[in-house]
């Protein structure tokens, strides 16, 4: 290696041009997740596209591999190897991003930006740089503008319930007074051990006011109920 050589590859535009596109879209994916301040955010996405051209940028030209081989000896290669192994290896660093609160689950679309962000790096690679560059403006089309329009039209929300009690509290008793309250539960969790039993379950929230108050008030007056959590997520 010679900074002659060096300088020669800075200026193929066959290896550049995709490296930097890689660059400039994970960043752009990356800086979206950031400001929603989500644990993968810019560094991340940016790394994630530009390894994953730099390596289908590696399959594509073996040939110049600085390699001595036997005489008469043939390789055949398979392209479609290395984007496999590229998602194999992003699914789990997005497994990563992803953990349960509850009943709820937390960081499935930044998982999927970043699976999605491998796969633009790989179209970068693969040198399909028109494809790479559409499907970058869809990816931020729907990081964007797909959350403006969830402001504009929010989607219900929903009410977990959790009910700690004594023993002999039973999950029809939750599911009466929901009923009571215009309330269709979900499927319910119950914990019941020695001294205690704890429901938990999610109702989605009617279009109307719901008054929180007057729900914990009447679960509470269950005098096997200990303590009562109200928790509207999305």
């Amino acid at each position: 290696m010679t900074l002659e050589s060096l300088y020669a590859t800075l200026h193929t535009a066959p290896l550049m041009v995709p490296l930097l596109g890689s660059l400039i879209t994970g960043a752009l994916i990356g800086a979206e997740r950031e400001l929603q301040g989500k644990p993968a955010g810019l560094r991340t996405h940016t790394l994630v596209c530009f390894g994953s051209a730099l390596m289908m940028l590696i399959a594509a030209r073996q040939a110049d591999w600085d390699t001595t081989l036997l005489p008469a000896t043939q390789i055949v290669s398979d392209m479609s190897r290395m984007p496999h192994a590229i998602l194999t290896g992003i699914g789990f660093l997005c497994a990563g991003v992803i953990f349960r609160e509850g009943l709820s689950v937390q960081g499935l679309t930044t998982a999927a930006s970043l699976w999605v962000t491998a796969s633009l790096g790989i179209v970068y690679g693969a040198g399909m740089l028109e494809l790479a560059v559409i499907g970058t403006l869809i990816v931020l089309g729907v990081l964007v503008m797909l959350r403006v329009l969830q402001h504009l039209f929010p989607a219900h929300l929903s009410l977990k319930i959790r009910v700690s009690a004594l023993p002999g509290f039973r999950a029809a008793d939750l599911l009466a007074l929901l009923a009571d309250a215009q309330l269709k539960a979900g499927p319910m969790a119950v914990d019941r051990g020695e001294d205690h039993v704890t429901v938990t379950t999610t109702a989605r929230l009617p279009k109307g006011p719901l008054d929180l108050d007057a729900l914990g008030t009447a679960l509470q007056a269950n005098p096997l109920v200990r303590s009562v959590a109200l928790d509207p997520v999305d």
